[in-house]
């Protein structure tokens, strides 16, 4: 019996090195998603005509290349293409939706959903997460579900019902922003 075991004490060595290497291996990837997650708050809010506008959405990010990137794929209307992890996205001054790892908010594939109360001296954030309500008072998921295909960001032609505003109407909410300096 002795014999045994002592021939089997590599074996489990090798079988407990190896558990602990993908155990450690496992946190790196897990904490590795979330360490990619970024600290949204209402200093990450400012005039909405300082981003990159796309027809008639403004984007940011703050890294140049995935703005690069999320500008391409709102531009382009790329479908079953995710939009990298910090990127901004607004239509109306008082509205945002923010990219985070999907683990976050799962139900969006991500995104986060803020209200924004607007003044000149700055952006407080009235509500946010997955089941903040619009303008018009419906969550702000319900309408952009069918834009799935999308990752869940709308625009004419993406499936969602359109907004009751027009263009013009859009533009001129825009350039009312009052944290923007005229």
């Amino acid at each position: 019996m002795r014999h045994l075991m002592i021939s089997l004490l590599p074996f489990t060595r090798a079988v407990w090195s190896r558990s602990l290497i993908a155990m450690g291996l496992g946190l790196v990837m897990v904490s590795g998603l979330y360490a990619a997650d970024l600290t949204v708050s209402e200093h990450s809010f400012g005039c909405i005509k300082e981003w990159t506008k796309v027809r008639n959405t403004y984007i940011t990010h703050a890294d140049p290349q995935k703005l690069k990137d999320a500008v391409r794929i709102f531009k382009d209307s790329v479908p079953n293409k995710e939009y990298p992890v910090g990127t901004f996205l607004q239509l109306l001054p008082d509205e945002a939706m923010v990219k985070h790892p999907k683990q976050k908010f799962p139900e969006t594939n991500g995104w986060e959903f803020f209200h924004l109360d607007l003044t000149g001296q700055g952006t407080k954030i009235a509500s946010r997460g997955d089941q903040t309500v619009n303008f018009q008072g419906v969550k702000c998921m319900s309408c952009h579900q069918p834009a799935v295909q999308f990752d869940f960001v709308c625009e004419k032609g993406h499936g969602c019902a359109p907004v009751p505003i027009d263009d013009q109407q859009i533009a001129a909410l825009q350039n009312k922003d009052p944290r923007c300096k005229s």
